[in-house]
């Protein structure tokens, strides 16, 4: 057996086992002392509606998504107006959720951008309404929050999906039948293609009902949800505490656990349903003008949302005085940049170097077992897919207080090292499916051609594969980059509260009044990643500035 052989095992390994250990760390105090942990979480009063609003608006935030993403697909999959929308998505799809919460903050809350553009000539406002917007109790604005966040996720993982399930045929031979672009989507490729994004949309499902950056941000908070609850208590210390949330998280892992098996009920009805209906289902071609135009409107709403949040973002950061309902400063000035220059460029030192190693660490393990894959004619399994997506699908919620608890048993917590190593978790499954597609795509009749000459395949992979395919390696190298940048509990919980980054200072100051500040720490959380993606773009330019060709693949 080869060196090579063992990078798969090796990365599944790395997905399942702080997974398993973390588990079983949180669920050694929630049973222990006799379940002490539950019967304190049950005399809690806020239990039934914080669990209800995790389940109300991770299930809605996923409907939403899921539907949007599906409309956009059908109506513009293969026009000009889709080939706009792919390069939306990687700049949107970079911005981390804690960025785009408080954007969404800053558009939305009564003394928001909004409020300022209308007020007071369309409202009458002359002072911020007595109005609960943000943090409202159902959790309004916490589900608007993650469904501009996951449609660009899902987008993505169905555009990777597109090219498996021959779309273009299929609809076709729709339309030569009489049925309408949006009937004959659902009917022809949907069914196809919803297989092969399954997974990523259970991982929406499972963040939804869980996120706690977010559901600070943006979420209700008396009670919070359950997971944003858990963190807090968490962070209070104490036994009787961390026995109550380690009660609270295995809770957490049962609900979202029972999401999932409701929604895969539902998929299988669906399933049953469109098979039943397809061939006597109406053609509906006049259906597809509403709906073409709802997916304008709703592709607008995400982009716009995602797009003028972070443009309030960086005016407040750079803003003067500032009194509503002006629509802008009065003035201008680099005042907070400049008293807080010291504290950002320590905090953003840390948050990169973390994101370097992790995702350094993600692009190797990734190559290797790519490389495995072609070498040793490995042909990757279902269970080992659903073992990558295992760090995305079961709730972070669930099992880093575990995790938590068996660092600080080791003394490993409150280190850059450990915060990079629980990162690299998370990180790989995200640098794996961007780069998965590029790499087996690649035309194996150069590695042919270069074999007959007596190329090793080493020589194959570092001076052929690797060289061709830095495009696409870059790429997953920056979003790698977005993944490591936006992990908040992670860092929180490993880091011990003592490994500062840009998106926990962000998420802490979200809490105070301070928009300047807060505006700088968000700001600079978006142009890390923006910076890795605009190399991404530019490396592979420069280097094949003079082969056309290769200019292409890329």
């Amino acid at each position: 057996m080869t060196l090579l052989r063992l990078a798969p095992p090796l990365t599944l390994g790395l997905m399942a086992v702080p997974v398993a250990a973390g588990l079983a760390g949180t669920a050694l105090p929630a049973f222990g002392n006799g379940g002490a942990g539950f019967a304190r979480l049950l005399d809690w009063p806020g239990l039934p509606r914080a669990a209800a609003l995790s389940i109300g608006t991770g299930l809605a935030a996923t409907v939403l998504s899921l539907a949007l993403t599906v409309l956009i697909l059908a109506a513009f999959a293969g026009t000009p107006a889709f080939a706009r929308i792919r390069r939306l998505i990687a700049p949107l799809l970079s911005v981390p959720h804690a960025a785009a919460a408080l954007g969404l903050a800053f558009l939305i809350a009564p003394s928001g951008w909004i409020a300022r553009a209308l007020s007071p000539e369309v409202t009458g406002w002359e002072t911020p309404p007595d109005l609960l917007i943000l943090n409202d109790p159902f959790g309004l604005s916490l589900t608007l929050g993650l469904v501009a966040k996951e449609v660009p996720f899902l987008l993505l993982m169905a555009l990777a999906a597109l090219p498996q399930v021959d779309a273009d045929r299929r609809l076709t031979i729709a339309a030569t039948l009489g049925y309408g672009r949006i009937a004959g989507f659902v009917l022809t490729v949907l069914p196809a293609l919803y297989r092969q994004f399954r997974l990523p949309t259970y991982a929406v499902l499972a963040y939804g009902m869980t996120t706690v950056d977010m559901a600070l941000i943006l979420g209700p908070t008396l009670p919070p949800t359950l997971s944003a609850q858990i963190t807090l208590w968490m962070s209070e210390g104490g036994l009787a505490r961390r026995d109550m949330a380690a009660a609270a998280a295995i809770l957490q892992l049962g609900l979202a656990l029972c999401a999932l098996t409701l929604w895969h009920c539902v998929e299988i009805v669906a399933r049953h349903l469109i098979r039943a209906t397809a061939f006597h289902a109406p053609r509906l071609p006049q259906l597809d003008r509403p709906a073409t135009l709802a997916a304008h409107l709703g592709s607008l709403a995400v982009a716009g949302s995602l797009i003028l949040g972070l443009a309030a973002l960086s005016l407040w950061s750079v803003a003067g005085p500032w009194q509503f309902p002006d629509a802008l400063p009065e003035s201008l000035t680099l005042r907070t940049w400049d008293s807080a220059a010291p504290a950002l460029a320590a905090t953003a030192g840390t948050t990169l170097g973390i994101a370097l190693a992790a995702t350094a660490t993600a692009i190797a393990l990734t190559l290797a077992c790519l490389q495995a894959e072609t070498a040793e004619h490995l042909v990757p399994t279902s269970r080992a897919l659903t073992l990558l997506y295992l760090p995305l699908i079961v709730p972070q919620i669930a099992f880093l207080p575990g995790l938590q608890t068996l660092a600080l048993r080791l003394g490993l917590d409150g280190t850059a090292l450990a915060v990079a190593t629980i990162h690299l978790t998370f990180v790989l499954p995200y640098v794996f499916l961007s780069l998965a597609g590029p790499f087996r795509a690649w035309d194996g009749r150069i590695a042919t051609t270069a074999a007959t000459l007596g190329a090793s395949e080493g020589r194959i992979f570092w001076r052929l594969r690797l060289p061709m395919l830095a495009g696409p390696v870059l790429t997953a190298f920056a979003v790698g980059i977005a993944v490591s940048i936006g992990q908040y509990l992670p860092t929180l919980l490993i880091g011990g509260g003592r490994v500062e980054t840009l998106t926990t200072e962000a998420v802490a100051l979200s809490s105070g009044g301070n928009r300047r500040l807060i505006g700088a720490y968000a700001v600079l959380q978006l142009l890390l990643p923006a910076f890795a993606f605009a190399l991404a773009t530019a490396i592979p330019a420069v280097l094949w500035r003079n082969r056309q060709q290769m200019r292409g693949l890329h």
